[in-house]
């Protein structure tokens, strides 16, 4: 049914959810699960997304941050994973735009992302599913996480 299954995680409890959920469409279809975390531009401000709010001057440490973090979250899926390929990407940029740019760099037929922000002024005001679902090259599954 896929091939290639793109889902983002930051780390957080409600991506983990997604990231279950995408493991195990993976296993069924015999996909590749890509795992996209993007981090904040350090020129522009903070921090690795995914790793708290960190004041960083140097995008170098900025960029090795967010692949260590990546490898460790990279890790923990290949663990649920048991066998599934999975390719990690990190990137700078605002998250709902890598992950679109990540799916149609790995022409990906689905995109999970987790339902976290979709609710409330968050909903209103912009939120990662939300911009996920309306510029995504292919479907998009939003996982119930919050």
């Amino acid at each position: 049914m896929f091939s290639k299954i793109v889902v983002g995680t930051d780390g957080s409890d409600t991506a983990a959810a997604a990231v279950s959920l995408a493991v195990e469409l993976a296993r069924q279809s015999g996909a590749t699960l890509h795992l996209v975390s993007a981090y904040k531009d350090p020129a522009t401000s903070v921090a690795v997304a995914h790793a708290g709010a960190v004041a960083v001057s140097d995008p170098a440490l900025t960029t090795a941050a967010a692949q260590e973090t990546c490898k460790e979250l990279q890790a923990r899926a290949v663990r649920l994973a048991e066998g599934i390929p999975v390719e990690c990407h990190v990137v700078c940029g605002p998250p709902a735009d890598m992950i679109v740019k990540v799916a149609e760099g790995v022409d990906a037929d689905l995109i999970v992302v987790g339902s976290k922000g979709m609710r409330g002024a968050r909903r209103i005001i912009g939120s990662v599913p939300n911009s996920v679902a309306h510029n995504a090259p292919c479907h998009v599954l939003i996982a119930k996480t919050a």
